[in-house]
């Protein structure tokens, strides 16, 4: 309708949702959402017993009940309705929350860009997870790997499962995919004897892409799949049934976008001479994504660096202190390196990977996207021009066996 039309109904989408959203506090999950999700279920939504409203019916009754002239506040205030919510978002992440999460163990990595949960049991992790999921930060939590069945995650009984399979596996170093029968990955797993060697008589470094994924992953490891979901973090988020994983509720005329689980596995770079590469690279997801390291081997081989040779060149990384006391903790596993850029760094790094492309003589057309194309591993000589040049500076994170890391959507990452 015409603007004056417009005007002379009254209540704006803002006003609207403003009024609707003290009104449907009252019938909140525990997890103290604002507005309630956009579906309806039979299941008690908290301590009242009351079912979760229907988002839609409750506007259309505010509407009718509570239509707001224009040019005027809105009464009701959302901020005075929500009493527990901080002032200050920012302010509550720079003191550390500590006032207000006393009970949580937790400490901040990265600059106080990454929160690490250490106590995956605690059920008051979500709370301190908002305030910092708000910002758009990633998360840690560690010891997962102490709720799951670990002889379930050990390649040997992989193998021994599935070995028969056929998947594509990648040689992460000249990005080339054979399908190869599975036994082949996994008796290289921890015998570096038995890996694939390339031309100049390297070894390879190879990777399972994405084997197995989503409902193949459900139907052909049904028990790691029960195994996985019961030992998620943070399950008000991480599970499927959980309250605020709005993409598992969204309705099915929604294009979902492919929540998997799937199985990343791939060997270290340890027993490569080239460590200047990743079996991951840099790369965004279009979801949130939670990796969890659910096992950790350790090679034997001839060119394998010893342990103390490996925690040697993590320790050459530009680490958190946290982090490097992790490391000299001998009940600690490390598995891998991780470094994480924030979405809105993003246009940045993509102008400068053109440009060393350039630099490299490398051919580089208009539509080519070096982030969705995945074409780029970071090492550590280009991490250090790309904070001089353009002021993006690297999170690094090391993962360690029970680690799992949650990844807002938009996030770019390399592994």
């Amino acid at each position: 309708p015409p603007a004056s039309q417009n005007n002379e109904q009254g209540s704006t989408l803002r006003d609207l949702l403003t009024t609707t959203a003290g009104k449907l506090r009252l019938g909140s999950t525990d997890a103290g959402i604002a507005f309630a999700p956009v579906y309806s279920t039979g299941a008690a939504s908290g301590k009242s017993g009351r079912t979760m409203p229907n988002i839609l019916d409750d506007i259309i009754a505010s509407v009718v009940e509570n239509k707001i002239p224009p040019n005027r506040a809105p009464k009701t205030n959302v901020k005075s309705e929500i009493k527990d919510e901080p002032k200050d978002d920012k302010k509550c992440i720079q003191d550390d929350c500590s006032k207000r999460y006393s009970d949580i163990q937790y400490s901040w990595i990265c600059d106080k860009h990454v929160l690490w949960l250490r106590d995956h049991k605690n059920s008051n992790n979500w709370k301190l997870f908002k305030e910092c999921w708000k910002q758009g930060r990633p998360v840690l939590v560690s010891g997962m790997h102490k709720k799951m069945n670990f002889s379930l995650w050990k390649a040997e009984s992989i193998s021994l499962d599935f070995g028969n399979q056929q998947a594509d596996i990648l040689n992460c170093k000249d990005s080339i995919i054979s399908n190869t029968n599975v036994k082949e990955f996994w008796d290289g797993f921890e015998d570096v004897s038995k890996r694939q060697k390339v031309k100049n008589g390297e070894t390879a470094l190879l990777k399972l892409k994405d084997w197995p994924s989503g409902e193949d992953f459900k139907a052909m490891m049904p028990a790691r799949y029960e195994d996985l979901l019961k030992s998620l973090p943070l399950p008000e988020y991480c599970s499927p049934e959980g309250k605020l994983n709005l993409a598992s509720h969204l309705p099915g005329f929604f294009v979902r976008p492919d929540l998997g689980p799937r199985l990343c596995s791939a060997y270290g770079v340890a027993a490569t001479k080239d460590h200047d590469i990743g079996t991951t690279n840099l790369h965004i997801e279009v979801s949130d994504v939670v990796n969890i390291l659910v096992y950790v081997g350790i090679a034997k081989g001839n060119g394998v660096l010893s342990k103390s040779g490996v925690l040697k060149k993590l320790e050459e990384e530009d680490l958190d202190d946290l982090l490097r006391k992790r490391l000299k903790d001998s009940s600690e596993l490390p598995g891998a390196l991780w470094h994480i850029y924030a979405g809105k760094d993003a246009d940045k790094i993509r102008e400068f990977l053109q440009k060393i492309a350039k630099e490299q003589g490398l051919e580089v057309l208009p539509e080519h996207d070096p982030i969705r194309d995945q074409s780029w591993y970071v090492n550590k000589k280009l991490r250090q021009r790309l904070f001089e040049e353009y002021g993006v500076k690297t999170c690094t994170v090391i993962q360690f066996l029970g680690d799992a890391i949650i990844l807002p959507a938009g996030a770019l990452h390399q592994v």
